[in-house]
């Protein structure tokens, strides 16, 4: 650190695309939903994080909401610039008088491609960086977790976050062979707003389906220590007016059912590709598993059935991507070759 160390700014970003984490001088600053609400007419951002997510779906006709990534890409890139912008103002309200040139280490899906890429870089170098490297969502939550990834040992960490399922074994500090596939939190709120509309002839919200996800979700029909029922509010198909109905976390099992069987055969698949060495050490470690989606109750059970091998849940599984982009960051030499 030089004599104008000040001038730098050094930032980890998880850039999700449910939540964006930032990370700076080893503390999460930022935690907020990746969303912004925009004035239709003037095109100004009106809120950003969880003032816009207050808004999502109450919206009137001069505001909207916009959720700039979709299936862990960005797909609204000046929506993007703007959000990094905004969230990167929330690490120091105050102004300084000589703004840092900002140094960032962003992870990005495995499975993205080179122009997918190149608009992550553009929207954080409009947004102010200096310096941007990138680092792959998967080795990013396998430091996170705390695992060793310049040892010789083969390891297999899951990062479920809310556009994309990231599969990706590990060894030599790089990655061996990886699945990433477009099915994650935002398919388990779709197909548990789809089942309520089909079973209980109620239509929800985005919103209600991440609550119902959060309060009774589940991965297997039966749980030692099962939730209790959770009453839902929404719009009656038939009549038009607002209902309440009672779902279980049961139903809500049956209903993701397809969504984690895509997931699991993903699994599969990675493990069909691995190579013999590394799943004699896979069979010893056993799997990883991070992101938000890792929280679903009894997911760890129905994998290690499956898989027949033991399955972990890092702790903070939420946090784990950007924990290991932070100490990527820190430690900027020693992983110079797991970052572009």
């Amino acid at each position: 650190m030089g004599l104008f160390s000040f001038l730098t700014k050094e930032i980890a970003i998880d850039l999700g695309t449910a939540n964006t984490i930032i990370i700076h001088n080893d503390k999460v600053v930022v935690d907020e939903p990746s969303i912004v609400a925009i004035d239709r007419q003037s095109g100004k951002i009106i809120a950003v994080g969880k003032k816009a997510m207050l808004m999502h779906g109450k919206t009137h006709e001069n505001i909207k909401t916009i959720r700039p990534l979709r299936d862990g890409v960005i797909a609204d890139f000046q929506s993007a610039e703007y959000m990094i912008r905004e969230m990167i103002k929330m690490i120091s309200p105050k102004k300084p008088l000589f703004p840092p040139a900002l140094k960032m280490v962003i992870c990005i899906p495995s499975g993205i491609t080179e122009v997918e890429e190149r608009a992550v870089r553009d929207s954080a170098e409009q947004a102010g960086a200096k310096e941007v490297k990138l680092i792959h969502e998967p080795m990013a939550a396998a430091i996170g977790i705390g695992i060793d990834v310049l040892e010789p040992n083969g390891n297999m960490v899951i990062d479920i976050g809310g556009g994309t399922s990231e599969i990706a074994v590990i060894a030599l500090g790089g990655i061996v062979c990886n699945k990433s596939i477009r099915i994650a939190g935002d398919d388990f709120n779709q197909d548990i707003e789809e089942h309520l509309r089909k079973q209980h002839n109620v239509i929800i919200g985005e919103r209600t389906a991440e609550r119902i996800k959060i309060e009774v979700g589940s991965a297997i029909p039966e749980l030692e220590n099962p939730p209790e029922d959770f009453a839902v509010q929404g719009r009656d198909m038939l009549t038009g007016t607002p209902r309440e109905v009672v779902v279980n976390y049961t139903e809500i099992a049956h209903c993701l059912d397809k969504s984690i069987s895509k997931i699991e055969a993903a699994i599969l698949n990675a493990l069909e590709m691995t190579p013999p060495e590394l799943c004699a050490d896979i069979y010893c470690t056993g799997i990883y598993l991070a992101g938000g989606g890792s929280m679903l109750r009894g997911l760890d059970k129905r994998i290690a059935q499956k898989t027949k091998l033991t399955v972990h849940v890092a702790e903070d599984p939420l946090r784990a991507v950007a924990r290991g982009t932070g100490i990527a960051l820190k430690n900027f030499d020693k992983f110079t070759f797991l970052i572009k």
